[in-house]
């Protein structure tokens, strides 16, 4: 499961399935555990917890890759990689994070990592310079739809208002709103029905 990630990164710590530590453990370079560790994790690399390893504490590494269950809060700048078979119950801060499907986490994640990734900052900036570019091409399109609209509403207001004979019943104009005022007015006029006899 682990193995073309371990080809990538060079171990120089391995606790082994069944052993226990209790306390903090430390390393240089990366490290894997399949094991169990009862207190906080701190490794200058990449840290990889494997199926049956355990973590009951804090992880801080450049980037995480877990397999198996840590029990407390992950802090890797760089990423954080939750594989299918993981349980995570703590939060996350990384700049880059991936949950496979069945993997399990129960905590926040926090994309605010403390060494800000430039490659990923210039992608950003090169987004919202798309974005307010497009915007702008939205915004003139909108105006330029627009601009006829008002073109209408100016020439109807050069529309003279209707005069008194014009208007039914001697000027008495109603707006009429919804079926119930339809109804009262149908049934206050008459109207003669052709073909209909009295």
């Amino acid at each position: 499961m682990f193995g073309k990630k371990e080809e990538e990164i060079k171990l120089t710590t391995l606790i082994g399935e069944g052993a226990e530590v209790e306390g903090n453990f430390s390393a240089l370079g990366s490290a894997r555990i399949d094991g169990h560790i009862g207190g906080n994790v701190s490794v200058e690399g990449t840290l990889i917890v494997g199926v049956s390893g355990q973590i009951s504490g804090d992880v801080n590494a450049d980037a995480v890759i877990v397999g198996g269950e840590v029990a407390g809060n992950i802090i890797a700048p760089k990423k954080a990689e939750l594989t299918n078979t993981a349980k995570v119950l703590g939060d996350i801060q990384t700049a880059v994070i991936v949950i496979d499907e069945h993997a399990v986490f129960q905590g926040k994640c926090s994309m605010d990592p403390a060494e800000p990734d430039k490659k990923a900052a210039a992608l950003a900036e090169k987004a919202a310079n798309a974005s307010k570019n497009s915007a702008k091409a939205a915004m003139d399109e909108v105006l330029k739809d627009a601009a006829p609209m008002s073109k209408v509403e100016n020439s109807l207001q050069d529309v003279p208002a209707p005069t008194e004979a014009e208007t039914p019943q001697g000027g008495d104009m109603q707006e009429v709103s919804g079926q119930e005022s339809l109804t009262q007015e149908a049934s206050a006029q008459e109207v003669p029905i052709q073909g209909a006899t009295t």
